[in-house]
């Protein structure tokens, strides 16, 4: 069991991989050592001891967390690039663990590490987890009542803090009702994806489908499968429809 201790809404405890990110080609973070602090709910951001990390520069700009303490702030700069105001530490921090750490705007740098593979988004929370289910259960995605997907072959995924989504392989949904857009997101657990809009009932649903064509090596069960955003279409189980769900 790993140790952990917390802090009014904050809750720390040691990382136990290597943690590397880089800037402008350089690194500017390589430790053994992080600590996962929990500064929100859903995922921990990384304090890296600050001896493990270079390219630091102090600017004078200052800032105050009500959990935290007063943080002062670094530029990072690194291979020809800078980035300003993007680490900051906590020197004299009511969480004593913290103090001797710095903490880095995540997407101010060019990218991280956890061991040899690289992370995308925000730092993997150890205890999230993804299950992607097969099922044999009559799923049907309506949209503006004309159904757009049916299966009885469907896959489940099952992710920390979100609604089940429902996967269908392309056979089993209407791909001519579909138009490819030029959204992507990332996400951490299961890599990029990319969209559709759906054209049902006289309108255009923007970016209401997705589908991860090469996804994560955890994630390789949905790799060109579609799902459809619960909180956007209604979704039937067995015939009984489902509450649309409200997402944080």
């Amino acid at each position: 069991m790993t140790d952990s201790t917390t802090r009014g809404r904050v809750r720390v405890e040691p990382g136990l991989k290597r943690v590397r990110a880089y800037l402008g080609g350089e690194l500017v973070v390589d430790t053994t050592r992080p600590l996962l602090v929990w500064e929100g709910p859903y995922y921990p951001q990384y304090y890296v001891p600050i001896e493990d990390t270079r390219g630091l520069v102090p600017t004078s700009t200052s800032t105050h967390s009500p959990s935290r303490g007063d943080a002062v702030h670094y530029t990072v700069k690194a291979g020809g690039k800078e980035a300003v105001d993007a680490a900051w530490q906590y020197p004299d921090s009511p969480i004593e663990e913290i103090r001797g750490h710095v903490r880095f705007e995540w997407d101010a740098l060019d990218s991280w590490f956890e061991e040899d593979e690289e992370v995308f988004v925000h730092v993997r929370n150890p205890y999230a987890r993804v299950d992607i289910l097969p099922s044999s259960r009559h799923v049907r995605v309506l949209v503006d009542g004309e159904v757009v997907a049916e299966s009885h072959r469907p896959w489940l995924l099952f992710e920390t803090y979100l609604p089940v989504r429902y996967y269908f392989a392309k056979p089993d949904v209407r791909m001519d009702l579909l138009d490819a857009t030029d959204s992507h997101t990332r996400c951490p657990y299961k890599g990029e994806a990319s969209y559709w809009s759906v054209r049902a009932g006289g309108t255009v649903h923007e970016d209401v489908a997705w589908s991860y064509p090469h996804p994560l090596p955890e994630s390789t069960r949905v790799a060109g499968l579609v799902a459809f955003y619960n909180e956007r279409v209604d979704i039937e189980v067995d015939g009984v429809l489902q509450e649309r769900p409200r997402r944080h």
